[in-house]
């Protein structure tokens, strides 16, 4: 076969007939590759033929009960083999992903608010799973979902997925204890990175008329010890509400009748709007409903 091959003649070559091509380039056989791919052995030789003719190359040797490859055959068998494997595995990959979401986030919203809440999203989507760790690491894949917690001007206002308010919570049977109470010992957290917004204690005192009141203040480096702590000492701890309202919605914690305050923290997904795929939205989407409604 000859004659001038361009560009055009190539973008015309068929997925089915590459797809021939490769079943019959690595079975040695129209017929095998006609059985593996359920189309006739014509049809098989056909589209070969087409590609050749396509190409403007000979693939094959034909002998009366066999066909073997040429040179040219072969080359474009080792493309179309690893082609062909890319595609597969890329599919694989697709659909094992659209069943996973694998979830970085701290310590503190794995343990308060995505654990104690996932049996609800498991309802809704039972085929999918989530595989949650801590630390801040960011995947850059698309099926990868960051949730990071930091200062909320620094962030994408798309990327937010909740503005932090601050108030003071306590075990439900210490609450009238603390009411009453002429001296406040208060649990709170002090991050270890030393970037983040404080956590906004003095405004709150301020708000509620409260900054000249005998307080002692006790930190943690994260707010999921300090909320334990408080729960075993019947203690107050002044944290995020979003972290406790699992605690409240069991009446195990309850907010001290006192103003909540605005701070300068949030938690967000960094560059949200790259991690789109269907799974990673429905799963955004039920953390919202969970951390507004819940």
């Amino acid at each position: 076969m000859h004659g001038i091959l361009t560009k055009g003649d190539v973008m015309q070559v068929s997925l089915p007939a590459l797809r021939a091509f490769d079943a019959a380039a690595r079975l040695g056989s129209f017929k095998a590759a006609a059985a593996e791919l359920s189309i006739s052995p014509t049809a098989v030789s056909h589209h070969i033929s087409n590609l050749e003719q396509r190409l403007c190359v000979t693939l094959f040797e034909r002998a009366a009960r066999r066909v073997a490859l040429t040179e040219v055959g072969r080359e474009l068998s080792v493309a179309t083999c690893q082609g062909f494997q890319t595609i597969e595995t890329a599919i694989e990959n697709i659909v094992f992903n659209n069943k996973h979401i694998r979830v970085s986030t701290t310590s503190s919203f794995a343990g308060l608010v995505l654990i104690p809440s996932l049996h609800a999203f498991y309802r809704k989507h039972p085929d999918v799973q989530i595989n949650i760790t801590s630390g801040e690491s960011i995947d850059t894949d698309s099926y990868s979902l960051p949730i990071r917690f930091g200062d909320k001007a620094r962030q994408n206002e798309d990327d937010i997925l909740s503005s932090e308010r601050f108030n003071i919570f306590c075990s439900v049977q210490s609450v009238h204890q603390h009411e009453r109470a002429e001296h406040l010992t208060i649990y709170t957290t002090e991050w270890k990175n030393i970037d983040l917004p404080k956590v906004p204690l003095q405004a709150w005192l301020e708000l509620n008329g409260l900054q000249n009141k005998p307080v002692t203040v006790k930190t943690f480096d994260q707010e999921l010890f300090g909320i334990q702590q408080a729960l075993l000492e019947n203690a107050l701890v002044f944290c995020s509400a979003t972290l406790v309202k699992s605690y409240i919605k069991a009446g195990v914690l309850t907010e001290l009748n006192t103003k909540a305050v605005d701070s300068a923290l949030c938690y967000y997904i960094p560059e949200r709007s790259k991690r789109r795929n269907r799974t990673n939205v429905n799963f955004v989407e039920w953390l919202g409903h969970i951390i507004r409604d819940s």
